[in-house]
This record gives structure tokens, sequence and C-alpha cells, in this order.
């Protein structure tokens, strides 16, 4: 068994495909449109993993409660240096700025996307 994607409502849809296109590279797949909503589909550069963006035709005008149950969403970077170099460029600030995770050298750091979805970013040590 594999997991195919995962799906988040947006409800903005043209600013949520910038922050997941320019700020963590993942690419636009395909769109679909449904009944009452338009769906799209974004991969990760390596094409392994698959995020879907829901926008319904009827949202909540302050958009989405997301509720407690939903943690975050994680993705790898080989450098939070360069990484802050380019979030900060594009507008962007951290919620969490990147600190040690492990006394390893492994560090994350948080950030939230439009719609208030926390994203984790983190480096890994290569050993």
């Amino acid at each position: 068994m594999k997991l195919l994607h995962t799906m988040i409502r947006v409800k903005d849809a043209e600013k949520s495909l910038k922050f997941y296109t320019e700020v963590l590279n993942m690419k636009l797949d395909h769109k679909k449109r449904l009944e009452d909503c338009w769906l799209y589909f974004l991969n990760d550069e390596e094409g392994s993993v698959q995020l879907e963006l829901t926008a319904n035709d009827e949202t909540p005008e302050e958009g989405y409660n997301l509720g407690n149950g939903f943690g975050h969403l994680a993705f790898s970077v080989d450098s939070l240096d360069k990484f802050s170099e380019k979030i900060h460029s594009l507008g962007y600030e951290y919620l969490y700025e990147p600190f040690d995770l492990n006394g390893k050298g492994s560090r994350i750091a948080f950030l939230k996307d439009p719609d208030g979805y926390e994203i984790e970013m983190i480096e890994k040590v290569v050993w």
C-alpha cells in the first residue's frame, strides 16, 4: 500500500499555489474541476509526494477552521540558511525560527501557508 496524496482546503487558490510553488518548489501537475470545487495537484521535486489543494466554490469568508487534530506538513531542505534567505526575499516570515532539534546538528523551523497550515522545514545532518 502507498499513500497517494494529502488534501487540504484553501481559501484562495492563487495565493496557495504561489506559496507552494515559489516557497516549497512544488510543481503543479494538473488541476481538475468538480461540481463544486477546483482540485490542484502539486508534486514535490522528486515526484514522490503529492499535495492536493481543494478550492471550494463556497468558502467561508474567514477561511477554514483548522481545528486541533491536524499538526503540520513537513519538508526537507539542504540548508535552512539558504531557505531562510529565500522566504525572506519572498516576504514570508517564520512562525518558529530555525533551531537545533537534537544536539547533533539537525535543525527545524516552522512557517505557515496562506491558510494557516503549519509547515515544518527540516535540515538533516548527513553522516
